[in-house]
């Protein structure tokens, strides 16, 4: 019998996975391959323009007819011409964050999208259910990127609890011990992203997936507590340089403007020293680059394997 949930009638994919929606990284070829794999493969907007976006709805869809999403960052300046965009495009699954996607839910869903915001607390997705989402994200302090401030294992059953629609449980998974432990958190699939960035298919630079691969287990830290904005990423010469600013008590404006672009110069120009390297605690499972099929088949298998061995506990 094949590890299913009902998140997998929901989006029509044959896999309880989805692959984050990370901004430069989770480009066409990326979200094409999680989707052929039997996954859900999400592009991520960021901060691009609608253009280049459209472009990579393109190719995904020139190299799967698999179902596939886009994560849209609300608080981007380009953000409304990306949700016109979507519509256009009827993309499949729309995932959301960085904001309320309260006004759109109802005509994303009226050209067949399902919508799944990401939220970080019970009183959001309680929020998000009033709105008739499809589904949660619920993600956990230990992903890589913007984080809150709640835990993956005691997030994720609070939500459970609180809200009827399926909910996806993010920040920690990178196997399939990771997978059963959500499922058995009474989530109906795992959101995935930084096992993801080591694969052949992800267009990163090569240092960047090395410095993840080479991470230790205490090597995923979080700056940017001042600004309101904390970033969970890699230690370097960056990290420590907003750590001591912070620390001598600077400016908000002076942190945040530190970390601008930092994102792109490590993931497009391989800039691992002062560019933002951007992953989740799970970094120091990662020791080498996989493609994306073996990523998916690895989780599963092991996953399956887990559930089937945890009733031998039963005695």
């Amino acid at each position: 019998m094949a590890l299913k949930t009902e998140l997998c009638d929901l989006l029509e994919i044959e896999k309880p996975i989805i692959q984050g929606g990370m901004a430069w990284v989770a480009t066409g070829e990326l979200a094409a391959a999680v989707s052929s794999a039997g996954g859900l493969g999400i592009i991520g907007a960021g901060n691009a323009p609608a253009d280049v976006i459209e472009k990579e709805i393109e190719k995904v869809r020139e190299l799967t007819d698999k179902p596939f999403g886009l994560n849209i960052m609300l608080l981007s300046p380009f953000a409304d011409d990306i949700i016109e965009l979507a519509i256009e495009k009827k993309v499949p699954v729309i995932t959301t964050g960085a904001g309320n996607p309260g006004k759109h839910v109802k005509r994303f869903q009226e050209v067949g999208s399902k919508v799944i915001p990401v939220v970080p607390s019970v009183a959001l997705a309680r929020r998000m259910e009033r709105l008739k989402v499809d589904a949660v994200i619920v993600e956990g302090t230990e992903a890589g990127g913007h984080i809150g401030e709640l835990t993956t294992m005691a997030l994720v059953p609070q939500v459970v609890n609180a809200i009827e629609i399926p909910v996806i449980a993010a920040g920690g998974v990178a196997d399939g011990r990771g997978l059963a432990a959500v499922l058995a958190l009474g989530a109906k699939g795992a959101q995935i992203g930084t096992r993801f960035v080591c694969s052949e298919e992800c267009t990163a630079s090569e240092d960047f997936k090395k410095a993840i691969v080479g991470a230790r287990d205490r090597d995923a830290v979080v700056t940017g507590r001042s600004t309101g904005h904390p970033v969970r990423n890699l230690k370097n010469k960056l990290t420590k340089e907003i750590d001591r600013l912070e620390k001598e008590g600077a400016k908000p404006e002076e942190v945040e403007e530190l970390g601008s672009g930092k994102l792109r110069d490590a993931v497009i120009d391989g800039d691992v020293d002062q560019g933002s390297v951007m992953a989740g605690q799970i970094s120091g499972m990662i020791s080498e680059i996989k493609s994306v099929r073996e990523i998916v088949d690895e989780i599963i298998e092991d996953a399956e394997a887990v559930i089937k061995n945890s009733h031998s506990l039963l005695k």
